[in-house]
C-alpha cells in the first residue's frame, strides 16, 4: 500500500517492530540530537519538537523518502518523565505512577526533502494500578524499565501493572501507527 520509502530516524527496537508488524518497508537511521526540554515548553510542544528535529536531522542526509521521526513521554501532575536516569530513578517514576491515570504523548514528525513537513501529536491515558514497593523493586530488578519512557513497558512484563488504557495502545508502546498512517497519506497528497 505504501511505495514510498520510509526512514525511521530513531534506534527504538519498539517503533522497528510497529513499523515491522503492519508491514511497512523502511530503513533506520538514528538520528543523535540534544533532548534537553527549553525552558517554559510543555510537554505536547517539547515531543513535537524533538520528534521535527529527530525527522530534520536525517532527512538532510537522506536523497529519498520520508523521514519519520517520533519521540514518546509520559506527563503525571504536570512532570513530563522521559527515560529513567537509573534503577532509583525508575523507583521514583513507579511510585509516581502508581495507582493513578497518567498521560503518554508521542510526537510524530514526517519530512520529505527540505521543503515539506508534517507534525502532529497522540495522547493516550493510561491507569495503573496500586503497586506495593515489592512490586516495585521487582520490576526494577528486570531491567525492563531502563529505556523507557515512564519506566514501563505496556508490551512486557509492565503490561501487569496497568489497570485500564483510554486511546491508542501502540502510542503507549511509542508510536501512534494509524496517526503515522493518516499523516502518510496527508504528506503524499501535497
Amino acid at each position: 500500500m505504501l511505495k514510498e520509502k520510509i526512514i525511521l530516524a530513531s534506534k527504538s527496537p519498539r517503533r522497528a517492530e510497529i513499523l515491522r508488524a503492519v508491514g511497512w518497508e523502511f530503513e533506520t537511521q538514528a538520528a543523535n540530537i540534544d533532548e534537553t526540554r527549553h525552558e517554559s515548553e510543555d510537554a505536547v510542544s517539547y515531543v513535537k519538537r524533538l520528534a521535527q528535529e529527530k525527522a530534520a536531522t536525517i532527512a538532510r542526509s537522506a536523497a529519498d523518502g520520508v523521514v519519520l521521526g517520533a519521540d514518546t513521554v509520559v506527563v503525571i501532575a504536570g512532570e513530563i518523565l522521559g527515560q529513567p536516569r537509573d534503577d532509583e530513578d525508575a523507583r521514583r517514576m513507579l511510585t509516581l505512577l502508581s495507582g493513578k491515570w497518567h498521560e503518554v504523548l508521542t510526537g510524530v514528525a514526517l519530512v520529505r526533502g527540505q521543503s515539506e513537513t508534517l507534525i502532529d501529536h497522540e495522547s493516550t491515558r493510561v491507569r495503573f494500578c496500586e503497586l506495593s514497593s515489592e512490586e516495585i523493586d521487582w520490576y526494577v530488578s528486570t531491567g525492563e524499565p531502563r529505556d523507557k519512557a515512564g519506566a514501563y513497558a505496556i508490551q512486557g512484563r509492565g503490561a501487569i501493572l496497568i489497570e485500564g488504557i483510554e486511546g491508542d495502545y501502540f502510542n503507549i508502546v511509542g508510536l501512534p501507527v494509524r496517526l503515522v498512517y493518516e499523516m502518510l497519506r496527508r504528506i503524499k497528497q501535497t
